[in-house]
């Protein structure tokens, strides 16, 4: 969808330099012209992008370059935005003919496209579907839908101004989760508050939009709808996946050869056993190469924190860095619901280990050190999309 270039109003005022002019409208109708010649085939964009984002998943230490560009195209595509109102009265004032908005709007949709589309690959493999990230998950491929329907697209651009400029600093936000490890080693909590500096940055030309300023007063509810979003934004943290950490294994063992980083043995999960042996809960973390970072295992017991325990991971290995913690100490009342969550130090959850400590070994479960492989694409586990799974 794109914009013709309006009919010269007889009032407007001449232009300062009739050539320039001329060869501005020649520029406009040639661009205008590219693309109608090219939207026929604009249905393989998605796919490609989409592509390039698994690609990108299993080749994440070779694409800091596609990052980059990435980042770099929504950084323009801002501007493009924001400025696209200024420079059209600009060139009206001089009697130029104004920038055809379906234009920008085309460069930004195809920006939209491939940044959601890129980022979605990350986001399905790290989401742990069980918890709030899923929320998040879901409202990205709802915006990559938006981003592909031309219709709804054009017609938030053209009315909603406001939402327009909020969907796109949502796009900035996850382009940024996704490409500032690969390129520049930031751990994922690093990566969480840069990103919310981003977005709330970003999205001023929407609360603008929204609010108008126009005295003190204005001004300083709109500065404080953007604190208030950002302390929102730090407060559901938790709820956004570490989309370039995510677990490619994970056992319970009674016994770990340090040497090799291997669990091994097998106990069954009863109170007397655990007392005795104590348990590993062991994991294999994949992450970008030169990133290192702290997660960590929290123990919970029913619901109820009794141990957090610091690791520290380094990325590059393809089966991913395998890190361990060891708990001894088990409570006199150990029965009942255990999980071990790993989290990042930001509070995002990487993935969930669960097992149920019985009083009788006969129905109780086993812990046989045996490295469970999340299926399909690792970290996708589509058994936890059933809550509570």
């Amino acid at each position: 969808m794109t914009t013709p270039c309006e009919t010269p109003d007889p009032t407007a005022p001449s232009p300062h330099n009739p050539a320039r002019a001329a060869q501005l409208a020649r520029a406009q109708r040639r661009v205008e012209g590219l693309i109608e010649r090219v939207r026929p085939y604009l249905w393989v964009w998605p796919p490609i992008a989409f592509a390039a984002g698994v690609a990108s998943f299993f080749l994440v230490d070779r694409q800091q370059w596609l990052g980059a560009a990435l980042a770099l195209g929504m950084l323009l595509a801002w501007l493009l935005l924001l400025s696209e109102s200024v420079i059209g009265r600009a060139l009206a004032r001089r009697g130029y003919p104004t920038l055809p908005r379906g234009a920008t709007t085309f460069i930004a949709q195809l920006i939209h496209q491939e940044t959601l589309l890129f980022s979605l690959p990350f986001l399905l493999a790290t989401t742990v579907w069980a918890s709030g990230q899923a929320l998040f998950t879901l409202l990205i491929i709802g915006l990559a839908l938006l981003s592909i329907l031309d219709p709804l697209y054009f017609k938030l651009a053209e009315r909603y101004r406001w939402i327009y400029f909020a969907f796109h600093a949502q796009c900035v936000f996850v382009v940024v989760l996704v490409t500032l490890p690969i390129m520049l080693q930031l751990t994922t909590s690093e990566t969480l508050f840069y990103a919310l500096v981003l977005m709330v940055i970003f999205s001023l030309p929407s609360l603008m939009h929204l609010v108008r300023p126009t005295r003190l007063r204005s001004w300083l509810a709109m500065f404080g709808l953007a604190l208030l979003l950002a302390g929102a934004g730090w407060a559901g943290r938790a709820w956004v996946p570490p989309v370039n950490l995510w677990l490619t294994g994970s056992a319970l063992s009674p016994s770990l050869d340090v040497e090799s980083r291997t669990p091994g043995g097998s106990v069954a999960l009863t109170r007397n056993a655990l007392t005795t042996s104590g348990l590993y809960a062991y994991t294999a973390i994949r992450a970008p190469r030169g990133l290192q970072e702290e997660v960590f295992h929290e123990w919970r017991h029913d619901g109820e924190l009794i141990d957090r325990i610091p690791l520290t991971i380094h990325g590059g290995r393809q089966q991913g860095y395998r890190a361990w913690s060891r708990k001894q100490n088990f409570p006199t009342e150990a029965e009942g619901r255990w999980r071990v969550d790993v989290v990042t130090a930001s509070g995002q959850r990487l993935g969930v280990l669960r097992f149920t400590v019985s009083d009788s070994p006969v129905t109780a479960e086993m812990a046989d050190g045996q490295i469970q492989s999340p299926p399909g694409i690792p970290g996708l586990d589509l058994r936890r999309l059933v809550p509570g799974g």
